[in-house]
């Protein structure tokens, strides 16, 4: 079972059909929808600020989230991936969001909607990323729109299959 902290009062509370790796850490103000996985050494650290994650959420191996204190909480919406080992700190994702391996995201920025960010970008704080496109890079800068397929094949295929990865270890 997941290292589940209560902390400052809070305790972590989940929707429906959760995934939580026997060694992922949720601690505190954290509150998470339906069809979610949280996986292998993540950390979803709510000990200083809110965390607030959607439903169909993927959390990878080795992500962290967590916020500044008094400052920024986290806010995660809907069908949004979080790659291995990127880190998600005190800001917003918007539905339909793929942040890749490695990636950094800062306080105070905001994602919008049907957003890649590619692997090893890092999202200055206070950045707004427009809806529609893809972002890379270090600051990360928008490259390019991002297609009908490349979002079905992305984003839509990622957040599914995380589903299904998911119903493996519920056997």
């Amino acid at each position: 079972m997941a290292l589940i902290k209560t902390v400052r009062g809070f305790t972590p509370q989940f929707g429906n059909d959760c995934f939580l790796a026997e060694n992922a850490t949720i601690i505190g103000d954290v509150q998470m929808g339906d069809g979610g996985s949280i996986w292998y050494q993540a950390v979803v650290r709510g000990d200083v600020n809110f965390i607030r994650i959607g439903n169909k959420v993927n959390i990878q191996d080795g992500a962290v989230i967590h916020g500044t204190y008094e400052r920024a909480g986290t806010t995660i919406g809907n069908n949004v991936s979080i790659g291995h080992r990127a880190i998600v700190h005190g800001c917003t994702l918007h539905d339909n969001v793929l942040v890749g391996m490695g990636a950094i995201i800062m306080d105070n920025a905001v994602v919008e909607e049907n957003v890649l960010i590619a692997a090893g970008a890092v999202v200055l704080q206070n950045s707004v990323l427009e809806s529609g496109h893809i972002y890379a890079g270090v600051p990360a800068k928008k490259v390019k729109p991002l297609g009908e397929e490349q979002f079905a094949d992305t984003i839509g295929r990622i957040a599914d299959a995380y589903i299904t990865y998911a119903s493996w270890f519920k056997e």
